[in-house]
């Protein structure tokens, strides 16, 4: 656990991040499931502090949730009715959990009581219990009135009039009563007495409900109709759209670090409202693509480079969690930016309107605070050494990560507090934006001693990723599988138990530091790095090496392939006389045989097989800086390598 985690000057963002599920349908899904009849699994189920709350409840209140590996989750659905009628129920700081299921247990006939953390207790419920008590639910309140902990006990529930709800603090109010009305088997209405907020969440909701069997009418956004007798069936196997708010981080910063950056998991098909945060950053001029499961987001492009974001005045109601991102990307545009119908923002899991003001002043940002809307000015220089409080809000802190885009370095406070909902943020974030130095070159150029050393002296990540294709190599010939078995060395490659630590390497338990330096090795390892489904096998597993402050990448298309947005690239190279002269000697000193001859044939085979591959042949590429290291020594062939890195912003 950190208690603070400083990003680096950021320069650049590029690249692709695959979403977790989203918050919302994981937690709505679970319900449904349980409170339906029959069996349903869950698939890409959001795995964090909310869900698991969840999921935790329906346990404790006797549904049966069986995980099945891989995020996805079996819930044998209870028909309406829990089998547990007396539970204490810890809830956290989760609202998709808390309501919702309050509304569930008061209509249950048992004895619940429903407490969360100290802030769960300062977060309005008041509107929901006041829907629950028009129809003779019993419901109380155990701390101060409108606020959990609550006790629920058996009541009669009676529909004869429609049920008048407030929509204008939470959508989540109406959301919960929607969702149990139906254990009831009569019709009911609900009549909407205020402007209803966030209504894409209710579209997911009502969109749920459906495919559970439950269709509501619905009369614009102020009257809602449950049909009687009606009651949730189970689907059988559903799937969890990726996160779309979380969507919003990456988006902003394609459209703020250049980009591209493509999100996968929601897209045009999507069915919730906060995909529309894209829409924001068109407005704003970052370049927008859409795909069916995927979004795409770049800077706009003045000339040949890229542009400032324009200045927006928006009514941000729709969007409440995304436009979060973008009080923190007003920060890069052109003008005064205002963020209007915010005030939901205001009982979340902090104030989110003054937490927002508060940090971005730290920046150096001059920043108009309103009742329901918040004004930011941009900056023409952030603050340096700037730490940024998170409140226990996992939004907060994703937001402001992207002020490190800003060239500064930023310091997130209590940053496991994004386990919220999305316990890798971090590593996401990395994986697009901490800068990279890749470098490339034929076999025993220096690459693997010379990219070791530069990562010291940056004081980065290191990844020889030759030696993955070697493990793979070396694994396929212990286990009796042909070099040239495409599907079976994949197979391996998925698998590897692969560990790097103290300088060693490792396959399982055993220590093959020397073992995958063979000739053998070393010609296996080119013959698999030339099958396309290998390859692909180890290419997320290289990506996800890039970790914050940066990584240094040795190995074949570093550059070209798997981090071809590279802050900076080398090719490195030497005659062929030269490098079979090193790996001699390297030999010799290790006590293992050596032929000089066969040592210069052997490289020179290699060298034609690699550039006449036909899958990724091993070339320069063009924005890569060659340098030829035959007459250098390391120290000098470092010391050129570090000479490129210093000339790009990194």
């Amino acid at each position: 656990m950190m208690d603070s985690l400083t990003l680096p000057a950021l320069a650049r963002a590029a690249g692709t991040v695959r979403l977790p599920g989203s918050k919302s349908i994981s937690n709505r899904m679970l319900l449904l499931a349980a409170l339906a009849e029959g069996t349903t699994e869950i698939r890409d189920l959001l795995d964090s502090d909310d869900t698991r709350v969840m999921l935790a409840a329906l346990a404790k209140v006797g549904v049966g949730v069986t995980a099945l590996g891989g995020n996805a989750w079996r819930v044998e659905g209870c028909k309406g009715v829990f089998p547990v009628k007396d539970a204490d129920l810890f809830m956290g700081n989760a609202g998709t959990a808390i309501r919702p299921l309050t509304a569930a247990l008061a209509l249950s006939g048992g004895r619940y009581r429903l407490s969360g953390v100290p802030r769960m207790h300062e977060r309005p419920i008041g509107d929901l219990v006041d829907g629950l008590l028009q129809i003779g639910a019993d419901v109380r309140y155990t701390g101060n009135p409108g606020f959990p902990p609550l006790a629920i006990h058996p009541a009669q529930v009676k529909l004869a009039a429609p049920i008048r709800l407030r929509g204008d603090v939470s959508s989540q109010f109406l959301t919960a009563l929607l969702m149990a009305l139906p254990l009831t088997g009569e019709g009911a209405v609900i009549e909407m007495t205020t402007e209803l907020i966030s209504r894409p969440y209710v579209e997911i909701t009502l969109n749920l409900m459906a495919r559970f069997g439950v269709e509501v009418r619905r009369e614009g956004w102020q009257r809602f109709t449950i049909p009687a007798g009606r009651r949730y069936r189970s689907p059988g196997v559903l799937h969890v759209e990726g996160d779309a708010s979380a969507a919003s981080y990456f988006l902003a910063a394609g459209a703020i670090g250049g980009g591209p950056v493509r999100v996968e998991g929601v897209g045009s098909s999507s069915i919730q409202g906060d995909v529309r945060f894209a829409d924001a950053l068109q407005a704003m001029g970052a370049r927008i693509e859409w795909g069916e499961n995927f979004i795409e987001a770049g800077a706009p492009v003045v000339g040949k480079a890229p542009g400032k974001l324009r200045a927006f005045d928006l009514d941000l109601n729709h969007i409440p969690d995304a436009a979060m991102t973008l009080a923190v990307a007003a920060l890069f545009a052109d003008g005064r930016c205002v963020l209007r119908n915010i005030a939901s923002w205001r009982v979340k899991e902090t104030d989110r309107i003054a937490a927002m003001a508060t940090e971005l002043r730290k920046l150096g940002a001059t920043v108009e605070e309103g009742a329901d809307y918040l004004a930011v000015s941009p900056l023409p220089t952030f603050k340096a050494g700037v730490a940024i409080d998170t409140y226990d809000d996992h939004r907060m802190a994703m937001c402001f990560s992207l002020a490190a885009l800003g060239g500064v370095p930023v310091t997130i406070n209590d940053p496991q507090c994004v386990s919220k909902t999305f316990p890798d943020y971090f590593d996401a974030l990395a994986e697009i934006t901490a800068p990279v130095i890749a470098i490339d070159g034929p076999s025993a150029s220096g690459k693997g001693t010379v990219a070791e050393r530069v990562a010291a002296a940056l004081g980065y990540h290191y990844l020889d990723s030759g030696s993955l294709y070697r493990l793979t190599a070396l694994a396929a010939l212990r286990a009796g599988v042909a070099l040239d078995d495409e599907a079976g060395v994949a197979a391996l490659a998925m698998s590897l138990p692969a560990t790097f630590a103290g300088g060693r390497i490792l396959l399982g338990d055993d220590d093959v530091t020397d073992a995958i330096r063979t000739e053998e090795v070393s010609v296996g390892a080119s013959k698999v790095a030339a099958l396309p489904a290998v390859r692909g096998a180890l290419l997320a597993r290289q990506r996800a090496y890039r970790r914050f402050p940066g990584l240094v990448a040795d190995g074949r298309d570093m550059s070209s392939v798997v981090f071809p947005a590279a802050a900076a690239k080398v090719f490195l190279t030497a005659s062929a006389g030269a490098r079979a002269e090193r790996r001699y000697k390297q030999l010799i000193a290790k006590g293992m045989p050596a032929n000089m001859h066969a040592l210069l044939h052997d490289l020179q085979e290699r060298d034609a097989r690699d550039a006449q591959r036909s899958v990724a042949p091993l070339r320069q590429c063009d924005d890569a800086d060659r340098v030829d290291t035959t007459a250098m020594d390391i120290e000098a062939a470092v010391a050129a390598v570090m000479a490129i890195v210093r000339r790009q912003p990194l």
